[in-house]
């Protein structure tokens, strides 16, 4: 069912636009972004919101929970491409492309924000500097896939672990979602295990080595992370991928 505009907060996505922006907006950019007109809706969990051969005629953010992208082989075998966080706008490729080669799906309850492409055109034509700040945004999306593909192809599975746990701490934080290095990680084990290319048992085993460590606590599908440095050393973390500015976790 789709909420008012008014009833959602935009918040995520003003700061992610603020965070990947190389340049101070402006208010009247501010204000342009508050005034897309957004349809809000709300999505539960392990529900697709666009498949692999839609053609969509709208984009949306994320204004809450968790998301993923994903594809599948014929055999129905899943591999997970990248997490999505509050402040993303996971499709914005369909402007451009028109037809998507990608499933996206909610991992935790979501609420999603949709604009129309017309009006996201209309915007970039009004504010030529939002282009640029979606066309970064575009492209740290790409650099976000190349080293997923690093870590599920050369790292063992206790730096992939170690490696997720730092990147998604580090992008909510950036918009301000995981105070004290502390975030909700609503994913199952088989879940994680879709994403690092890696078995549920030894999904299991990992997270216990992490624990023993002395490195993250997991309860009740909330990390938190004791050691920093020593996560981000397990895992060989330079958050310099992620291009982001003044994250809170860098």
């Amino acid at each position: 069912m789709f909420e008012t505009p008014h009833q959602a907060s935009r918040q995520p996505f003003l700061r992610r636009i603020e965070t990947v922006a190389l340049f101070t907006l402006s208010d009247a950019e501010r204000a342009a972004l508050v005034a897309l007109p957004m349809q809000v809706a709300q999505f539960e969990p392990n529900q697709d919101i666009v498949r692999e051969g839609d053609r969509p005629t709208r984009s949306f953010t994320l204004l809450s929970g968790i998301a993923c992208t994903y594809k599948s082989t014929l055999a129905g075998k899943r591999q997970v491409m990248t997490y999505h966080v509050p402040g993303d706008v996971p499709d914005f490729q369909s402007l451009y492309l028109e037809v998507l080669d990608i499933n996206i799906a909610t991992v935790s309850a979501c609420r999603l924000g949709f604009v129309s492409h017309e009006a996201v055109r209309g915007l970039m034509r009004a504010h030529p500097r939002l282009t640029e700040v979606f066309w970064r945004a575009t492209l740290i999306d790409a650099a976000l896939v190349r080293e997923w593909m690093l870590n599920t192809g050369r790292r063992d599975a206790y730096a992939r672990m170690a490696h997720l746990f730092c990147e998604l701490v580090t992008r909510l934080g950036a918009v301000g979602l995981a105070p004290d290095r502390t975030c909700e990680l609503p994913m199952t084990q088989p879940e994680l295990a879709d994403a690092l290319g890696i078995t549920s048992v030894h999904v299991n085993r990992t997270i216990r080595d992490l624990k023993s460590a002395g490195l993250i606590t997991l309860r009740d599908r909330r990390l938190t992370v004791h050691d920093w440095p020593g996560l981000q050393a397990a895992a060989g973390f330079d958050p310099a991928y992620l291009h982001l500015r003044d994250a809170e976790t860098r």
